[in-house]
């Protein structure tokens, strides 16, 4: 079985994925360049149900590409005959390997942390004004975490992926 079609698929969709994920950290940096403790008022039920929609899609999205990122990059390691050592952090493929993990650290920061968090502060899940804001705060940190390890994570991929080693 030919598997060019779906190796090439692997690799757009891991591309693509990495843009939209870690370009939504980066303009989350832009967009608040430092946490604000004011929670806005809540805005008139048409334009909340509007915003409402519209961030359960952006944050949908942006979610779905981690798991697609982390989906398609073990693919393309276990097609290529890296994965065991990629995981286990041995010889030559050490340098991918802590990529992986460094991105798992993020997916699971994302999916665990920031996520159950977010929600109440979006209020797709009730919650109280203080526990918005102290939500508010986690979110914010565990965004900054991911946008700081979406750098080392970035430069371990591509290096791993293209020679160069750590060892």
């Amino acid at each position: 079985m030919d598997f060019a079609i779906l190796d090439l698929s692997a690799r757009l969709l891991h591309v693509a994925g990495v843009i939209i994920w870690v370009g939504h950290n980066w303009v989350n940096v832009v967009q608040m360049p430092r946490f604000r403790r004011v929670l806005p008022s809540d805005p008139p039920q048409t334009a909340r149900d509007v915003f409402i929609r519209a961030s359960k899609r952006e944050h949908g999205i942006f979610r779905h590409a981690s798991l697609i990122v982390l989906a398609t990059g073990l693919y393309m390691l276990w097609r290529r005959g890296d994965f065991v050592d990629a995981l286990t952090l041995s010889g030559p493929s050490a340098t991918i390997g802590l990529g992986v993990w460094t991105g798992t650290l993020m997916v699971l920061n994302l999916w665990l942390i920031l996520w159950p968090h977010q929600k109440k502060v979006l209020g797709f899940r009730p919650a109280s004004t203080d526990e918005r804001l102290r939500c508010a705060r986690i979110t914010f940190l565990s965004s900054r975490t991911n946008t700081v390890l979406s750098v080392a994570t970035l430069m371990l991929m591509v290096g791993g992926a293209h020679g160069f080693s750590l060892l």
